[in-house]
């Protein structure tokens, strides 16, 4: 749950916003629910990629009770934001801004409120993951996490914790050379 309006503006700053139109309760919904997780986890989680994609989700309810939504978010993303149930979001407003007729529908847009896809359960069905780079190029997102170009020649401490990585690394290489050592001394003696 975000707080403020200034919070809701700071996670949503420079991010591609999904908006996810759905119900616990919908067959549609169920069948197409999983895929849209798998395809956000494997956007945004650390065990598939190195940096969270610039991605923010925000499942708009078409649940008919409270405790529908609640079920049906707690098998979802924990980084899936949602308005309260009936709520200030006003669903029906929505879904006629975006002119969503029927669920599921995912309507993806650049952080002014710009439209890029009008529904785009299709497109995440057939080409998965890889759509957002299509969307990120059209919502002209600003990449905040490069790399400045290292300079070889100054090998000066990035942080205070570089010596003690450093060193586990080296320990570890050594370890991996003894086991090595070990394993073959084994098979010779066998």
């Amino acid at each position: 749950e975000v707080e403020t309006e200034r919070e809701l503006g700071r996670a949503l700053d420079n991010k591609v916003l999904l908006l996810y139109f759905g119900s616990g309760q919908c067959p549609r919904c169920r069948r197409f629910s999983p895929l849209l997780k798998d395809f956000f986890l494997r956007l945004t989680d650390q065990f598939y990629v190195e940096r969270a994609s610039q991605l923010v989700l925000v499942y708009v309810s078409r649940d008919e009770t409270e405790e529908q939504q609640s079920a049906f978010l707690r098998t979802m993303p924990k980084r899936w934001l949602a308005g309260p149930f009936g709520g200030g979001l006003k669903r029906e407003e929505l879904e006629l801004r975006f002119a969503v007729a029927e669920v599921p529908a995912v309507v993806v847009l650049k952080p002014n409120g710009e439209v890029i896809v009008g529904n785009a359960v299709e497109e995440i069905r057939r080409a998965g993951p890889a759509c957002f780079r299509n969307w990120q190029e059209a919502a002209e997102l600003v990449d905040r996490n490069f790399l400045l170009a290292e300079d070889f020649e100054d090998w000066s401490r990035r942080s205070i914790t570089d010596p003690i990585r450093r060193l586990k690394y080296k320990l570890d290489k050594k370890t991996e050379a003894k086991n090595e050592e070990r394993k073959e001394e084994g098979e010779e003696s066998a």
